[in-house]
């Protein structure tokens, strides 16, 4: 991720995965530094049993940036990634030369929450139709008869119970709409536009509520569309930053 101030980018995951899913080169504009970070729960972190919010996994991003010496970084979020740095963003700003959230929400009241279907489908006993069911909300058909897998956007299979278990509540209970107005950097807003699992009508409440803030709807795009449209979605982000940066 092209960056500023030492040319720092921090992508931060989506819910219940490690760094790892950003492990691919090309599912990030080409970096000149590029940190990524284990949730506490996941991979590498600790794993305490006690309460996560999205606004404290914040604090863990930040910690990591001032380990790392770095003042200020452009920030890409996906998912609850995305929810996360809405609160870097929100409430250290000076830390901020740009941000990017990608398939996310404001969470609360304002959100638009997955249909009763979609959860239906991922609360499936069968625990092999729920898996095909996850993966047909992240990829289209025809990513899925082309790409058999591994597929890292599925979760972090050693992460244990009660972690899996906070990491959902954190997202949850994650509401950042009173905040988002404050938000001062600038603002990519990006979305799968036939994304079902955080739905895609969230993409222009975002937009709509920070201020300046730029909306792009990847047409035929699901929820992972930063890994099936990676080249679409590399150069949209490439471009804004490019801009950004002047």
């Amino acid at each position: 991720m092209s960056g500023a101030s030492g040319g720092a980018g921090l992508p931060t995951t989506p819910a219940e995965r490690s760094a790892a899913a950003w492990t691919s080169p090309s599912t990030c504009p080409p970096p000149d530094r590029t940190i990524t970070f284990d949730y506490r729960g996941t991979g590498d972190s600790d794993k305490p049993d006690e309460p996560y919010t999205t606004r404290g996994f914040a604090l863990d991003a930040l910690a990591v940036l001032d380990e790392l010496g770095v003042e200020r970084a452009h920030v890409y979020g996906t998912s609850m990634g995305g929810r996360v740095a809405q609160w870097l963003a929100a409430d250290h700003p000076e830390r901020l030369a740009a941000l990017v959230l990608g398939c996310t929400s404001p969470g609360g009241a304002h959100g638009v929450e997955r249909s009763q279907e979609v959860r239906r489908s991922l609360a499936q006993r069968d625990r092999a139709a729920a898996r095909r069911a996850l993966l047909e909300l992240m990829y289209t058909p025809e990513w899925l008869a082309t790409h058999p897998g591994p597929y890292r956007t599925i979760g972090d299979r050693g992460m244990p119970a009660h972690a899996r278990r906070h990491h959902l509540a954190a997202s949850a209970h994650h509401d950042s709409w009173e905040a988002l107005p404050g938000i001062v950097a600038p603002t990519l807003v990006i979305h799968g536009a036939d994304d079902v699992f955080n739905p895609a009508a969230n993409a222009p409440l975002l937009a709509g509520r920070i201020p300046g803030a730029r909306l792009h709807l990847i047409p035929g795009a699901r929820h992972a569309y930063f890994e099936e449209f990676r080249e679409v979605a590399g150069r949209v982000v490439a471009d804004f930053l490019a801009d950004v940066a002047g």
